[in-house]
């Protein structure tokens, strides 16, 4: 028996992508949106994933999200929730080890010193549960400032090359560097993509699990689980497009 009953296809799944699918990147939810969610959710199960941690999604898509979303998946599942009810947890300083996490910060602190950007601002590594998140131009940065470093990088690829610098100098520590949102890369074990938040569905019965995002390109932070064998993945544009697909 299904968890699910209440639903009209209780064995179907719709992940959803947060930055650049449900909202702009690190802006909020319309009210479209959460509306269009409800009557979603009437057919089907919904959840988000997502690899900024859970204050932050709620600071977009709202202070209310483990009651409006039956899956709740923060730093690519690593920190989930289930009917609000949290999930084990992972914890990325406890695989790594702390030497080895000195050395990667030391080398990410020396290599941002050394890139020559049009403007820097705080907080180039924030560290989170299951991942740190690497600023280049900082994540204290306007919007303003974050839509112009987004162009900066699409012309110089700042990003890119940083992730080049990154595989060459830690090749041996089993690490994924994944390109995310406007001004960031995410840094984390090998295997803790999107794809690992299907560790706590993949037992519920689901038939078909469908997944939203915009960042599907190889490198891009939704390319594992959209290519991934139990997903039907579906590209989007942004959060109109994805309410129109």
């Amino acid at each position: 028996m299904s968890r699910w009953q209440d639903r009209k296809q209780p064995d179907v799944l719709l992940l959803f992508d947060v930055d650049g699918t449900l909202t702009p990147a690190r802006r909020t939810v319309t009210p479209e949106i959460l509306e269009l969610l409800k009557l979603v959710r009437k057919e089907a199960v919904i959840g988000f994933v997502g690899g900024s941690d859970l204050a932050k999604q709620q600071e977009q898509l709202g202070p209310n999200i483990l009651a409006d979303f039956d899956y709740a998946f923060s730093e690519n599942g690593l920190m989930a929730y289930r009917k609000g009810e949290q999930l084990e947890s992972q914890s990325f300083i406890g695989w790594l080890g702390e030497e080895k996490y000195k050395k990667l910060v030391n080398f990410i602190l020396r290599y941002i010193a050394d890139i020559d950007l049009p403007i820097k601002r705080g907080t180039f590594i924030e560290f989170r549960n299951g991942m740190i998140n690497v600023a280049p131009v900082g994540r204290n940065c306007t919007v303003e400032e974050r839509n112009k470093f987004e162009e900066y990088d699409k012309i110089h690829k700042i990003r890119p090359k940083l992730v080049e610098a990154l595989k060459k100098e830690f090749k041996d520590f089993s690490l994924t560097y994944s390109i995310g949102g406007q001004i960031s890369i995410d840094v984390f074990p090998t295997g803790w993509d999107k794809t690992y938040c299907l560790k706590h569905v993949q037992n519920e019965g689901f038939k078909v699990i469908h997944f939203f995002g915009d960042k599907v390109y190889e490198g891009g932070n939704d390319w594992e689980i959209y290519n991934h064998e139990s997903i039907v993945g579906h590209s989007v544009k942004n959060p109109e497009d994805t309410m129109r697909q």
